[in-house]
């Protein structure tokens, strides 16, 4: 199979690792970032580095890797999409419904397919290609990405033609995961206030309620308050737990646990963990429960 040629946006620790998955795949890659340093380690690969946003957009196919809304907003320029050649823009990044709405209208007056396909996984994952994609669009331009779907990910997950609704889902799971690690954190510091062990207590839930990996892998931080190195840091947790209760108030959907979860991150943040892994919840619970720092 012929390679595709493809722009690519967003260069943080999760778009490295797709990127490099794309030219394992024999994928041609037009890189664009706004520091240097990540462009050079891909150019380093075999990836061009492109001089300006729009020569990415003259790409066959645009890939977008980007941290939340205003981020994306860069990429909803009309004059950008109007001078734009490319046939589709593949947007991964974990946006609001709102926002993604609003991209389908803007790339459909240009011309230009969309899809939605936000991941699930860590940096490691997204370097070893094995992520889990959650896919929406419109099933031609679905057809024309999925190549590069197979390059970055393990299995894709499709969620039926509106690119909203791969970003509704991914928000629900990362509202879910977010729930997970408080109720973790929660559990943790009961068991820890009458004696026993945290480690001894993820061990045993993680192999026998709870298999799987976010409660054997967050689990494990949380027991051992090990926050560092980030794979999701602090302030994107709390932005997807805000996505939620927007999405949830678009909807007249109550999210009781979410506000406790904003709140909680809000702790985090006003203690000085922005930098650590959004597991570094744990560590508010562990001050409401009066453990030791």
């Amino acid at each position: 199979m012929t390679g595709m040629t493809v722009g690519f946006v967003g260069l943080g620790a999760m778009g490295q690792g797709m990127g490099a998955s794309l030219l394992r795949a024999g994928h041609r890659l037009l890189v664009w970032n706004r520091s240097p340093e990540p462009v050079a380690a891909l150019v380093a690969q075999g990836a061009d580095a492109a001089g300006r946003l729009a020569d990415v957009f003259a790409a066959e196919t645009v890939v977008s890797m980007l941290a939340d809304d205003h981020a994306v907003e860069q990429l909803l320029d009309p004059a950008l999409l109007a001078d734009a050649k490319a046939a589709v823009h593949l947007n991964m990044a974990t946006v609001s419904i709102a926002l993604a709405e609003r991209a389908e209208a803007l790339h459909s007056e240009h011309g230009i397919g969309y899809v939605a396909a936000p991941v699930l996984g860590r940096p490691q994952v997204a370097a070893a290609g094995e992520l889990n994609i959650l896919a929406a669009g419109d099933e031609t331009a679905l057809t024309k990405v999925a190549p590069l779907l197979s390059a970055m990910g393990g299995h894709t997950w499709h969620f039926g033609t509106r690119p909203s609704h791969a970003n509704a889902a991914k928000i629900s799971a990362n509202f879910l995961i977010a729930c997970a690690i408080e109720s973790m954190a929660e559990a943790c510091s009961l068991a820890e206030s009458h004696g026993v062990r945290p480690t001894d207590l993820v061990e045993m839930l993680s192999g026998t309620l709870f298999p799987g990996p976010i409660y054997s892998g967050y689990g494990a931080m949380v027991a051992e308050r090990r926050y560092e190195p980030a794979g999701f840091r602090v302030p994107l947790g709390l932005k997807d737990v805000n996505l939620a209760l927007t999405g949830g108030a678009a909807a007249n959907v109550p999210l009781p646990f979410g506000s406790v979860l904003r709140d909680a991150f809000l702790d985090a943040l006003a203690h000085g963990d922005g930098d650590k892994d959004w597991a570094a919840v744990a560590a508010v619970a562990r001050r409401r429960a009066g453990l030791p720092a």
